[in-house]
């Protein structure tokens, strides 16, 4: 039998999904550790406020994915704890790069467009990566879904540094890195937003919530749930 369609089989497929689960985390996690110490030091370089806030969400990234796999087999609330966490540092996100990008429109220097592509490229091959390996998980709990959100907002913001880059060598100046930075900034507040004002609901009720399975139905999903 090849489907979870009694009690026991239904028990195994979700420990086997976990393991799947556990696989992926840490293989995105150790891609977006490595992402970081390159992306970084490449924006350095390059003097693109793009690409350092790009690496900072990398890192960032890394620790929500330990934070996920910490919290895994928690209650309720003690994964709507770390996703508090997560919308928190999506917060931080934005605020810093508003900061950065200010800093820059007073005093900044004209981008490298070359490096900035280069490294953009990278950068958006290593995310597609991630991206993919944690789509199919993405209605499973609420924790799992602001994970698959902070892998969206990463393609977002690579093609956002990628036309960043284009117009920077066709205009010559830094105003399109910092424009594309400001739009990284609003994504990040946005998905704050949303993954808080979801987490604070599941720590106050202890009801998990519900998810959308992309086909129009919702449920309460959690590794716990099991149907007959």
């Amino acid at each position: 039998m090849t489907d979870c369609s009694c009690q026991e089989t239904a028990t195994a497929c979700a420990t086997s999904s976990d393991r799947g689960l556990r696989r992926v985390l840490w293989v995105v996690m150790a891609l977006n550790a490595a992402l970081f110490v390159t992306e970084f030091s490449v924006g350095l370089w390059a003097h693109s406020s793009a690409l350092m806030a790009d690496s900072l969400d990398a890192l960032g990234d890394a620790g929500i994915y330990l934070l996920t796999l910490i919290v895994m087999a928690g209650s309720v609330r003690q994964r709507a704890g770390a996703s508090l966490l997560k919308g928190a540092l999506q917060g931080a996100f934005g605020l810093f790069v508003i900061v950065e990008v200010v800093r820059r429109a007073i005093s900044g220097e004209v981008p490298d467009a070359g490096l900035m592509t280069v490294m953009s490229l990278i950068a958006l091959t290593v995310n597609v990566t991630a991206f993919a390996l944690l789509t199919r998980f993405r209605n499973e709990d609420l924790n799992l879904r602001s994970v698959w959100l902070c892998s969206r907002n990463d393609l977002a913001n690579n093609v956002g540094v990628l036309a960043a880059a284009g117009l920077v060598a066709w205009t010559e100046t830094r105003w399109p890195d910092l424009a594309v930075g400001l739009l990284v900034a609003t994504l990040f507040l946005q998905t704050s937003f949303t993954v808080l004002r979801a987490a604070r609901r599941e720590w106050t009720t202890g009801i998990p919530t519900p998810m959308d399975d992309g086909h129009g139905h919702t449920g309460a999903i959690g590794h716990a749930e099991q149907k007959p």
